[in-house]
């Protein structure tokens, strides 16, 4: 079965990271379902139904979003709690769909590695900041696999967007390389 990732960005076409991995996924859809939450539902009303049937008819589950605010996305947030529902997600009445399923999430920190540690800025690991993901899919017994995440520098007001990022075109390559070979093994 095809691999389903579930895009959440609020700002795509500016994302120097997250708009390389869609490029890349998009070459193979024989592979890969790319589901961009804020292009399908700009106004922010999800097809729990829609989604629900979208995410049964797939195999492997990956979440690709930014780090906001030491968290996902807003709209990310919503499809959690819209759709991750007793009784399909989790629960004594038939909440199964996402049992044994390989679940990941891809993610670009914005920020250097060397600050998401015990003694950086923010005094927490990144996968520390992720728990609550871990956390969501174990509760509803899905095989919750190790993040992906890409590092980077924060924003400085000026200059190159690929340069404030501190992404050179190699990088960014390798980047999306990486990406795949971990979406492929899962």
């Amino acid at each position: 079965m095809k691999t389903l990732v579930i895009v959440t960005h609020p700002s795509i076409e500016t994302s120097a990271i997250n708009k390389r991995w869609v490029e890349e996924l998009k070459k193979h859809p024989e592979k890969y379902t790319v589901h961009e939450l804020s292009k399908v539902y700009p106004d922010g009303n999800i097809d729990v139904d829609k989604e629900q049937k979208l995410v049964e008819s797939h195999g492997d589950l990956v979440l690709q979003f930014p780090v906001y605010w030491f968290n996902c996305p807003p709209l990310l947030k919503k499809w959690f709690d819209d759709v991750l529902v007793y009784g399909w997600a989790y629960g004594s009445n038939g909440g199964d769909k996402l049992k044994n399923r390989k679940v990941a999430l891809a993610v670009s920190a914005g920020i250097i590695k060397e600050d998401y540690s015990e003694n950086g800025r923010y005094h927490y690991t990144l996968e520390q900041i992720l728990v609550p993901f871990e956390t969501t899919f174990r509760y509803c017994n899905a095989d919750y696999r190790s993040p992906f995440a890409f590092y980077g520098k924060e924003n400085e007001p000026g200059g190159n967007q690929e340069e404030e990022n501190g992404l050179g075109s190699i990088q960014l390559e390798k980047s999306a390389q990486d990406y795949l070979d971990f979406v492929d093994n899962l």
